[in-house]
């Protein structure tokens, strides 16, 4: 499967596959949970059929422009918990759909 070029976490869109290192497609991106402004990337909230969940930055194991790849597989992925709020959480302002849930004074994905 050809996930695409490897890309930065402030490039990463909503609706992206995610991936657990065992090949088994979990979910798509919600939202990634990040403080741009300090360069820090705290993790990805994805949608999945349980719901929404929240990988930690350590999970992640590369990120593409059509592929997340997880360091861990699906059944730890199952053990995954759901997100709680503790970060600052961006969207992309431009889609008006998206609201970000703090705000910001630049969006995190650029176009």
């Amino acid at each position: 499967m050809d996930e695409g070029l490897p890309i930065a976490y402030l490039t990463l869109d909503e609706g992206v596959p995610v991936y657990a290192s065992d090949g088994a497609q979990l979910g798509t991106v919600d939202h990634v949970v990040a403080a741009p402004e300090k360069d820090i990337f705290h993790g990805i909230v994805m949608k999945g059929h349980g719901g929404q969940c929240f990988i930690a930055a350590d999970d992640v194991a590369l990120l593409h422009e059509r592929g997340v790849d997880l360091r861990i597989d699906s059944e730890a992925a199952a053990d995954l918990p759901a997100p709680h709020g503790a970060a600052p959480a961006w969207h992309d302002r431009n889609r008006e759909s998206s609201r970000p849930l703090e705000a910001h004074p630049r969006p995190l994905h650029r176009r």
